[in-house]
């Protein structure tokens, strides 16, 4: 684990790629704070920014998978508020690709989804979260500190009114059908006279107990009589008693028949005094059968269980009452809808001279960032729609007498990440991990060493990985890895390697001169890196 500044909440810890274009395998480690990505044009940077646009969700083709491979393979890890989030990216070299989020298969949108809240693509590729309107919008927000709460609950109200009406609605005619409707349940219900949602078990056993009598009379009569004096058993033991008697080996046991003789006397008495009290009542059973009939009948129409029909009771009362006094209802709903719309084109309309007034803001800093960006003559406008202002749009003018456009036509690859990057350097809100490739395209010398003092300026708040091939922007970063391409002719290769001391130097004097042996470029390379650390 490279280990360089503290651990943020979220950031993207390793990134393992397999066949995936010239890479056969690939394991990067990652650390906090801002990474730049070297190497040699075709080393397979732009692989890895391409790995971890499949990863949140990116189009994938068959043609991605390295020549032979089966099958090409993305997996990242994330470290997220204290947990460990891994997704993963299966591309087939035929079939549909896969995805999966913590091992569990998953589909592209929920990966691209959850992707989305954890990284920002910035360059050639989809997943720009600042080209949609919705994030735009947030973004003037959180500039002009909008206060949305009033707005919100405005409409929130405002839908829950709406909602009640629209329970409440109906014509004339089918309130008096329902009304009728909930009469005649609500009657039916009544005469049930419901209390307990316990009463069916107590009537279920009542039922066995009745419909059983006439054989618990019989039972407990022979039972009495086998046991009495005369009956099968009592005779038996009595001559068994008898047979005992006077025998001085025996007398332990005579004593104990005694006693069992006289108990089984008791037994039997008991047995005979319980059947001649058991009387059959064929009414109360028959009542007892009906009761249950009716409640089977009642949770058939209303409920699975007669706690639920009794709240089904109550919610039927409550409706009639609201049927029965329509009108007032309707006439109190009306009146608050007006109110609450009212309110709502308030809100709306401080929302939106908000927004107005920190778009001007908003637009001219994201404009004097370009200018530090190597881009002097674009311009940034910020236009907000009709209160509240909901459709914001951010449009840039890459040149001089240029009319504004929507960033995602406006701009090339290069010139859309740095506006991005000025964006970010605005309003430092957006997903943890920022990743940045192209950003420096077309600018140099003074210029690129802003760009990556830009880049690193991020890392307060953002895990910062970028793509780059000027030294100027290499040398601000926090960690330096150098990808390299191997080819022996048969096959091809790339790893990948964590530069420190000498190593960052020598790389730095090949992005400087072409030449990592130059004396010159070397010392060139390590005032570079000196600079930028101060």
């Amino acid at each position: 684990m490279l280990v360089k500044s503290m651990q943020p909440e979220t950031m993207l810890v390793e990134l393992s790629v397999e066949n995936l274009g010239v890479i056969g395998q690939l394991s990067l480690v990652l650390a906090p704070g801002m990474t730049a990505l070297t190497g040699e044009t075709g080393a397979g940077k732009t692989l890895v920014v391409t790995a971890l646009d499949l990863l949140l969700g990116g189009r994938a083709e068959s043609t991605m998978v390295r020549h032979g491979a089966d099958e090409a393979v993305v997996e990242g890890r994330f470290f997220h508020q204290g947990e460990e989030i891994v997704l993963c990216r299966v591309v087939p070299a035929n079939g549909r690709a896969r995805a999966y989020v913590n091992g569990r298969l998953a589909s592209a949108s929920a990966l691209a989804t959850l992707g989305s809240e954890l990284v920002d693509l910035h360059g050639q590729h989809a997943h720009q979260s600042l080209l949609k309107r919705a994030h735009q919008r947030a973004a003037l927000d959180s500039y002009g500190k909008i206060d949305l709460a009033p707005l919100n609950e405005a409409r929130s109200l405002l839908a829950e009114v709406e909602r009640h009406r629209a329970v409440l609605g109906g014509d004339e005619r089918a309130r008096a059908r329902e009304v009728e409707l909930c009469r005649y349940q609500l009657q039916e219900l009544d005469e049930a006279a419901l209390e307990d949602p316990s009463e069916e078990e107590g009537l279920k056993a009542e039922e066995a107990l009745l419909s059983d009598v006439s054989d618990t009379r019989d039972a407990a009569r022979g039972a009495a009589i086998a046991l009495g004096t005369d009956g099968a058993v009592g005779s038996e033991l009595a001559h068994l008693m008898v047979s005992l008697e006077g025998r001085v080996p025996l007398q332990d046991q005579h004593e104990r028949l005694m006693g069992l003789v006289a108990e089984l006397a008791d037994v039997s008495t008991a047995l005979r005094l319980i059947a001649e009290g058991i009387e059959e009542n064929p009414a109360r059973l028959v009542e007892v059968r009906q009761r249950r009939e009716l409640l089977l009948d009642l949770r058939r129409k209303y409920g699975e269980t007669l706690g639920e029909v009794m709240a089904f009771y109550q919610e039927l009362a409550n409706r009639l009452k609201e049927l029965e006094d329509c009108d007032r209802l309707g006439a109190e709903l009306d009146a608050e809808h007006q109110c609450l719309v009212e309110t709502l084109a308030q809100a709306a309309a401080t929302v939106g001279a908000a927004r107005r007034d920190a778009a001007e803001g908003l637009a001219e800093q994201v404009t004097a960032r370009l200018r530090d960006l190597a881009m002097p003559r674009a311009e940034v406008q910020v236009t907000v729609g009709d209160d509240p202002g909901d459709e914001v749009d951010v449009l840039l003018a890459a040149n001089s007498g240029a009319p504004g456009l929507r960033l995602d036509s406006a701009a090339s690859g290069g010139e859309l990440a740095r506006v991005m990057l000025a964006l970010r350097l605005v309003i430092s809100a957006g997903p943890p991990v920022l990743v940045f490739d192209e950003v420096d395209a077309g600018i140099g010398g003074q210029v690129a060493q802003k760009v990556g003092q830009a880049l690193l300026g991020l890392t307060a708040e953002h895990q910062v990985l970028v793509v780059t091939h000027l030294p100027q922007v290499a040398a601000c970063a926090d960690n330096h890895v150098s990808i390299v391409k191997h080819d022996d002719g048969s096959t091809t290769s790339v790893t990948v390697e964590l530069l420190e001391g000498e190593q960052r130097i020598v790389e730095l004097s090949r992005m400087l001169s072409g030449s990592p042996d130059s004396e010159t470029a070397r010392r060139h390379a390590s005032e570079l890196l000196g600079l930028s650390k101060r």
